[in-house]
């Protein structure tokens, strides 16, 4: 089996891809995620598939199976067990292509707007810095977290941030979070 799964995200552009970048050892499988299923030596098992709302991907063989909550890793042993009822060994890798269960969002007065995926920590600042920088008209005293989880607007000093102080403004960011930078 693959033990590293890996996944197309989006780079600093929107609508662009980067490859092969690993995925954190905590992600789990989500609804609209792309996933690239291999079975070795078994080219017609091998597809790509997007997760359903009901947590479920279809595959050749064995219909539909639930992979939403686990791992790549998770996922690559659920599945050898399912297809050793119809193959002599099978191995099975998961890649994950490309996710979409896990974004957070960028707004405003930036290079590079739109939904980013969270594969790892994130803060505040590097989402920023991913979506290209400020633009020369934001006004950087004011932007703000709107968090999903917590329903509440986070104020974010970015010149104070980037001179040292006020670090605890640079929080942690949530899948379904969104940054504004008006």
């Amino acid at each position: 089996m693959n033990g590293s799964s890996h996944a197309d995200v989006a780079s600093d552009v929107p609508g662009k891809h980067a490859q092969n970048i690993p995925v954190d050892q905590d992600y789990r499988i989500g609804f609209g995620d792309v996933l690239r299923v291999s079975v070795w030596e078994e080219p017609q098992l091998t597809t790509s598939a997007v997760v359903r709302p009901d947590g479920k991907i279809s595959l050749p063989l064995i219909s539909d199976v639930s992979l939403a909550g686990r791992s790549p890793q998770e996922a690559e042993t659920f599945l050898t067990t399912v297809f050793t009822k119809f193959l002599k060994h099978p191995r099975v890798s998961v890649v994950v292509e490309e996710i979409h269960s896990r974004l957070v969002y960028i707004t405003g007065e930036v290079q590079h707007p739109g939904g980013y995926a969270l594969i790892g920590k994130m803060n505040v600042l590097q989402l920023i810095a991913r979506a290209g920088g400020p633009t020369e008209f934001a006004k950087k005293k004011q932007i703000y977290v709107l968090q999903d989880e917590h329903k509440r607007k986070q104020p974010v000093n970015y010149q104070m941030v980037l001179a040292g102080k006020h670090l605890e403004e640079n929080i942690e960011l949530s899948p379904g979070d969104t940054v504004v930078v008006p």
